[in-house]
């Protein structure tokens, strides 16, 4: 698999704040990375300028091999991509609002109607395709967002924060909307600050903080960078919780996270040998655990061990100075 996004040193200042402080990133054909990050660590401006909506100060980036600012056009044609807000016309149906898209990219009306219905179809909207997209619930009016990008069959979709404020339910819809463009060839970059989405779609991760790329790998290869694994014992029978509480803090020299009513003991391990010993010492008591697990960190935990903080969300925008990417290039 070839890289079809490069970029190398993009820096990008807004008036005091350094929205991208040196930025590199490679991108494999046919995989989806996610950029994790607070507010404000430069996520949407590097898709901006990836996207060539936005010049950097310094370095450079490629798109399939075309040089996001000297190619500009050429990239435009490969790319598609989906801002935090739909941008769609409420008062058209799903099938005009591809259709008039398709038309504004040049193309003929009878191609623009023939991919209208192929991508309704494709993304589960057919049903809904002649209906207003103000009667669209949140998860549909996404997939048509998604959609919409898709009507220039592109090689790269960037999806930046596509579930903000969706539900699980329209949350998971969207995750099957990725998987099916990744199935179909496409590469995808996904911004996000849902960890359990990056975690759920990603074939790599990128997490930024103050402008740079402070941590870059699979999954699980950031959860093993975090250190220590976690273990977790349920006893059967509720009322020796105490006990097993003890044998885990004599086992680990860690005194355990208790959750009496659940009957689970929890601490974080970095030998992963303590497996066998509490298994062994449990059955010696006649202790009966109806769940014994080591588990690597979550990424909230990887997060949170990277950055010194937890990912938080809130309404304000990523940099000084940036508008809020509305709109999609198509």
């Amino acid at each position: 698999m070839g890289h079809v996004i490069r970029a190398e040193g993009l820096r990008k200042r807004f008036g005091e704040t350094q929205a991208l402080d040196g930025v590199d990133l490679d991108v494999e054909s046919g995989t989806v990375l996610g950029v994790l990050g607070p507010n404000g660590a430069g996520k949407t401006t590097a898709v901006r300028v990836l996207a060539t909506l936005l010049r950097p100060d310094e370095g450079r980036a490629e798109i399939c091999g075309f040089d996001v600012r000297r190619e500009a056009t050429r990239v435009r044609a490969l790319i598609g991509l989906t801002g935090q807000y739909a941008s769609l016309d409420e008062e058209l149906t799903g099938r005009e609002n591809l259709v008039m898209i398709g038309r504004l990219l040049d193309l003929p009306r009878a191609e623009a109607r023939a991919r209208a219905a192929g991508l309704l179809e494709r993304f589960r909207l057919s049903d809904a395709g002649g209906r207003a997209v103000k009667t669209y619930s949140g998860g549909m009016r996404r997939r048509l967002d998604i959609a919409a990008s898709m009507i220039n069959r592109p090689r790269v979709v960037f999806l930046d924060e596509p579930t903000t404020g969706l539900d699980p339910r329209a949350r998971g819809e969207v995750w099957e909307t990725v998987r099916e463009l990744v199935a179909d060839g496409a590469t995808v970059l996904l911004t996000t600050q849902y960890l359990e989405e990056a975690d759920a779609l990603a074939d790599r991760i990128a997490v930024f903080d103050h402008g740079r790329v402070i941590a870059d790998g699979t999954p699980a290869g950031l959860k093993a960078r975090a250190g220590r694994q976690t273990l977790a014992v349920r006893a059967a029978e509720v009322f020796r919780t105490g006990q097993l509480a003890e044998i885990v803090a004599e086992l680990t020299g860690e005194r355990p996270e208790v959750r009496a009513e659940a009957g689970l003991v929890t601490v974080p391990v970095t030998d992963p040998g303590v497996l066998r010993a509490v298994v062994q010492r449990l059955d010696e008591v006649d202790l009966v655990a109806a769940e014994v697990a080591l588990r690597l960190p979550s990424l909230d935990e990887v997060f949170l061990s990277l950055t010194g903080h937890m990912a938080s969300r809130d309404a304000a925008d990523e940099a000084v100075g940036e508008q809020r990417l509305e709109g999609s290039v198509r």
